[in-house]
């Protein structure tokens, strides 16, 4: 009895060791499994821009694109009625042609100019040696006292016209620069009616896909009022908050797979663009109140989608591998 007592005893001895370390195994193993994934909840979010004609204002007399049509980028959308700018366009121009003509007459002026006074320096040359040979004859009682007067007098005119013309060679060349400047502003304004006569056609600022059309032909348009709401389907992006105390686990250009409720099994593969640096409150479309007052961080991963199979609003589910804690 007591030999089958003791290989009783020994016998449980042994189980126990078996089960203690099957424990130390189980607890090892589970141990060194990597940390469940960080699954995080939002929605898609893109690139929209509302489009419109904000320089000018007149009637839509074409829409070349439609709700659902993928635009590229400098694509014609819209075509405003341009009579009035166009109008506008070739009076500036005829001006700009008046000031170009009245600067060919004015620099052809004060060429004039320019050429009266080398006549009246070489005038005033010679009256004056004129009248210092009549002095000379004067003083010799070769010439009388009225000749004399007489050379005085045209040497002294021949001064006076040379002073009225240099006065008039410089109204010439003030002429000129005036009729230079008045160039300058109608060429000025003629680029500016060129400038607003483009705004006349609205184009695509990016390639996307034309959410909303907004007005209708023959819709007067202008400053405020939106012709189109165009998305950039290409580059969309999910907007998800973390919680504070997964935040030392995930990475900047970490790799994060999305799934989407319209598409279940298909996945998704994005990276993580953004983290806040500062803290927030749980969003409000949070239900209950203690989720709330929870602090988080808005982050940002970015999606390439080329087959458009996100779209703004879609409710997606990312699975962000966790990494070891930051150090």
């Amino acid at each position: 009895m007591q030999v089958g007592r003791r290989k009783a005893m020994v016998l449980l001895v042994a189980a126990a060791c078996v089960v203690a370390l099957a424990g130390v195994a189980l607890r090892q193993w589970f141990g060194a499994r990597p940390p469940a994934d960080i699954v995080l909840v939002g929605n898609i979010e893109a690139h929209e821009s509302v489009l419109g004609f904000n320089a000018v204002q007149a009637p839509i007399v074409r829409l070349a694109a439609d709700e659902g049509q993928s635009v590229a980028a400098g694509s014609v959308l819209a075509v405003l009625d341009d009579s009035s700018y166009r109008q506008q366009l070739r009076i500036d121009e005829s001006a700009q042609q008046v000031a170009e003509r009245q600067l060919q007459v004015n620099r052809a002026s004060a060429q004039a100019a320019r050429e009266l006074l080398s006549s009246d320096r070489l005038d005033r040359l010679e009256k004056q040696r004129e009248f210092e040979r009549a002095l000379a004859q004067c003083a010799a009682g070769a010439l009388s006292t009225q000749a004399c007067q007489q050379a005085e007098t045209a040497a002294g005119q021949s001064d006076a016209a040379l002073a009225r013309d240099r006065a008039l060679a410089r109204v010439a060349q003030d002429n000129v620069a005036l009729a230079q400047a008045a160039i300058d502003q109608a060429r000025a304004r003629v680029a500016q009616d060129r400038i607003t006569l483009g705004y006349t056609v609205l184009r695509a600022p990016f390639a996307g896909t034309i959410a909303v059309r907004e007005a209708e032909p023959g819709q007067l348009a202008g400053p405020g009022v939106a012709v189109f709401t165009l998305d950039d389907l290409d580059h969309v992006w999910m907007r998800a908050y973390l919680e504070e105390t997964d935040l030392g686990h995930v990475r900047l250009g970490q790799d994060v797979e999305l799934r989407s409720d319209g598409a279940p099994s298909r996945v998704f593969h994005g990276r993580i663009s953004f983290i806040s640096p500062q803290a927030e409150f749980t969003p409000k479309t949070v239900e209950t109140q203690s989720q709330r007052v929870t602090l988080v961080y808005r982050m940002r991963i970015d999606v390439p989608n080329p087959g458009h199979q996100l779209l703004p609003g879609m409710p997606v589910q990312a699975s962000i591998r966790r990494l070891p804690a930051a150090r």
